[in-house]
């Protein structure tokens, strides 16, 4: 019973943690509340995020504030044509002692924000796997790991625009959460500028550590959940597989590539901290849907015939419900 008491009063101190970030990141961050909730249930499901959006959105100010926000180490990569993966990793170079010693690259941090990470080609970019997975790097034969907890927040521009390349569909698995940014509305635009085009400084307060980071991620893996939201997810995520057993005639016409298991991982992981922060203490099958649309949305690829018709794959997301 003692046990059973001592998770719950942790499930509410995560609660109140997320609430009192949230009320800190307002302080600089207007509007832009999903992709605050999104990014912070992935930081504590132990994920990465992707923010998608057009230049201007503060996609790098709100990762730079939730940073400040949690009291953790913090490093920029601002992806360019021309960066290499020893920019990112590190390189070794000869001592005065004719030995050879790493260098670290500023990829050992707690938070890296990968600063328009599409604008480098793929050699670059594949630096970052063994990294988003392992929590390590290895370089001249030797791994190093990397300080907990830590995280890749990396923000991308539209493919649509000049100087993009694609990402590697092994690298956007390892994302946990695909978040799009839109353009604020009127009084969310009017916010901005009044705070932006005055001497106000903020103060933002440090809430949380590395350590109660850690402790809320192990909290979130310790929820319990039952069979029909565990069947659920990974029924939802066998859906987008146009050669599967569960597809649709729609998933079959619209899609031409499904999500693999890391996505059912992510929908069950994502739904438990959803469902904590939310006041409960179990997930069920709308935690489940809130957590789809950004845990999907870069895993399947449309067909031919969805984008004939301008079917997105939100739309088709829906569907699967």
């Amino acid at each position: 019973m003692s046990s059973y008491r001592t998770e719950v009063e942790a499930a509410d101190a995560l609660k109140q943690a997320y609430q009192n970030i949230r009320a800190e990141i307002g302080k600089v961050i207007v509007g832009q509340d999903e992709v605050v909730k999104s990014v912070l249930i992935s930081i504590f499901s132990n994920g990465h995020c992707l923010l998608v959006g057009v230049p201007g959105l503060a996609k790098t100010l709100l990762v730079q504030t939730i940073a400040q926000v949690l009291d953790l180490n913090f490093n920029r990569v601002q992806f360019t044509p021309d960066l290499m993966p020893s920019d990112i990793i590190g390189s070794e170079i000869l001592g005065e002692d004719r030995h050879f010693k790493f260098i670290k690259g500023p990829i050992f941090s707690n938070i890296i924000l990968a600063d328009e990470i599409n604008r480098t080609p793929p050699k670059t970019q594949a630096a970052l796997l063994e990294a988003m997975q392992e929590k390590a790097v290895t370089a001249a034969g030797v791994t190093h790991k990397l300080e907990q907890p830590f995280f890749v927040l990396a923000t991308q521009n539209p493919i649509e625009q000049e100087g993009t390349y694609p990402l590697p569909e092994a690298q956007l698995d390892r994302f946990m959460f695909n978040v799009t940014l839109g353009y604020p509305s009127f009084a969310e635009e009017l916010q901005v500028v009044k705070n932006t085009t005055s001497t106000n400084k903020v103060q933002l307060n440090k809430i949380i550590g590395a350590a109660e980071i850690v402790e809320f991620q192990q909290l979130v893996r310790n929820i319990p959940v039952s069979d029909n939201v565990l069947e659920y997810a990974v029924k939802m995520v066998g859906k987008t597989r146009p050669q599967g057993e569960l597809a649709t005639a729609n998933v079959k016409r619209f899609l031409n590539w499904g999500a693999g298991p890391r996505a059912s991982q992510y929908l069950v992981l994502g739904a438990k901290c959803h469902a904590v922060i939310s006041g409960k203490y179990s997930p069920d099958i709308e935690d489940v849907q809130a957590v789809a649309k950004p845990i999907l949305r870069h895993r399947i690829v449309r067909s031919y015939h969805a984008e004939a018709e301008g079917l997105s794959t939100d739309q088709i997301i829906e569907q699967l419900f």
